[in-house]
């Protein structure tokens, strides 16, 4: 992934990924826009998060 990504939850909240060099932004949004988190991660923990997820759905 070489630009940023945004996932809309059903709840209206948005997680947008952002590559970021060697590592990954992941910015959380609330339903109002208002942020509830930022996390920095490596690409290796992103694609953990990724496995994780898919392993999930």
């Amino acid at each position: 992934m070489n630009t940023s990504r945004t996932i809309h939850t059903a709840d209206g909240s948005t997680v947008t990924v952002t590559p970021r060099g060697i590592e990954y932004d992941l910015h959380v949004r609330n339903a109002a826009g208002h942020t509830v988190a930022t996390v920095e991660m490596s690409r290796a923990d992103y694609l953990v998060l990724l496995a994780e997820m898919r392993e999930a759905a």
